[in-house]
């Protein structure tokens, strides 16, 4: 299986996903950082992900051919992140086949109902627990 974390800005977010997938993942199961630039492709490399990409056609192929993918809500918003979330980037990430995990980190005024008062450590750790359960028992 094929796990894709996105990430821009600092990485922060990201690394601390793979951390916690590296946690959980058996052998045969890639993480693949995907920075939206190359400070945060580096900050997901530092926490062990299998391989990281920052090339945006490198990008679009590792989407489409992910088995899931992980980030946060803001991934769906063009002009987030500094401006890294392009359009392309949110079709690619909705054309994808993969499951998508987003966390509902509120950066742009946009609220998530029964998502409120949620800390980020709370809502990776949530989202690493869940994402265990979609992988079953071969985790």
């Amino acid at each position: 299986m094929t796990i894709c974390v996105v990430d821009g800005r600092g990485g922060g977010l990201g690394s601390r996903m793979v951390e916690g997938l590296r946690g959980i993942v058996a052998d045969g199961h890639a993480v693949i950082g995907v920075g939206l630039n190359r400070v945060s492709a580096e900050a997901m490399a530092r926490a062990g992900a299998t391989a990281i990409e920052t090339a945006p056609q490198a990008i679009h192929h590792r989407l489409h051919a992910a088995d899931m993918i992980v980030g946060s809500l803001s991934l769906l918003m063009p002009g987030s992140m500094f401006g890294e979330v392009t359009p392309g980037l949110v079709q690619t990430l909705l054309e994808s086949q993969a499951k998508k995990v987003l966390l509902p980190v509120n950066k742009r005024k946009v609220e998530v109902v029964g998502a409120e008062g949620r800390t980020l450590d709370a809502l990776i750790d949530h989202a690493v627990q869940r994402i265990a359960f979609l992988l079953g028992p071969t985790a």
